[in-house]
Order: C-alpha cells, then structure tokens, then sequence
C-alpha cells in the first residue's frame, strides 16, 4: 500500500477495503493464525481485550506465551487503526510495542465453530 502523497483520510478510507479483522469480532477463546512477511504468530483471545500470543517474535524471545493486548494495526510510523487486530497488508502492534512484519494472510477460528 502506498502512502505517499495521500491524506490520513484517504489512507484511513483505502482500509476499509482489506480483509480485517476487528476488535469488537472477537470473542474469548477465539483464535487467530496469522503469517506475516517474516513470522507465523499464534493469537489467542483471552478476557479484557488480552491476547496469548506465539509465534515470531515471542518464540525468539522465549518467553511463551505472552499475555499481552494489542495497539491495533499499523502502515508503520504512527499511522495506527485502534479498531483492526489484524489487517491483510498491515502490521500489528502489540501492548509491549514489538510490531510484526505486514500480514500476508490470517485465519480466524472462532470459539462457536470449533469442533
């Protein structure tokens, strides 16, 4: 996506198109995979807008797993949607400020359509 040249209102508007997946969708107990242009992440929906998080970064880390929250998704600098977890083409930044690489794609797997 390219930002340059745009106003924060065109950007904000180009967003509205991309396979997203927005805080208010997510219940506790759903889970999301999500790969990113460098890393697979692992992101489990826990109570007060908490995340269990795997994958990328974390594992590097090896602190598993990190309870942590999400900032929302970012084009990077402080371009940032509050409203999206995770946005094809956008990068999630966690509550501990570690961002991930753009997101290629994700799967959702909600708690009511588990088997």
């Amino acid at each position: 996506m390219d930002l340059y040249g745009q106003s924060l209102e065109q950007v904000v508007r180009r967003s509205e198109h991309l396979l997203t997946v927005r805080r208010e969708d997510l219940w506790v107990g759903d889970v999301m995979y999500v790969k990113t242009c460098n890393s697979m992440y692992c992101i489990q929906v826990e109570e007060h807008r908490t995340y269990r998080v795997t994958g990328g970064w974390f594992d590097r880390r090896g602190d598993l797993p990190v309870m942590t929250t999400t900032a929302g998704c970012t084009w990077g600098g402080s371009i940032i949607n509050v409203d999206f977890v995770a946005t094809v083409g956008l990068s999630i930044e966690f509550g501990n400020r570690v961002v991930t690489g753009a997101i290629k794609s994700f799967v959702l797997l909600q708690r009511e359509k588990k088997n």
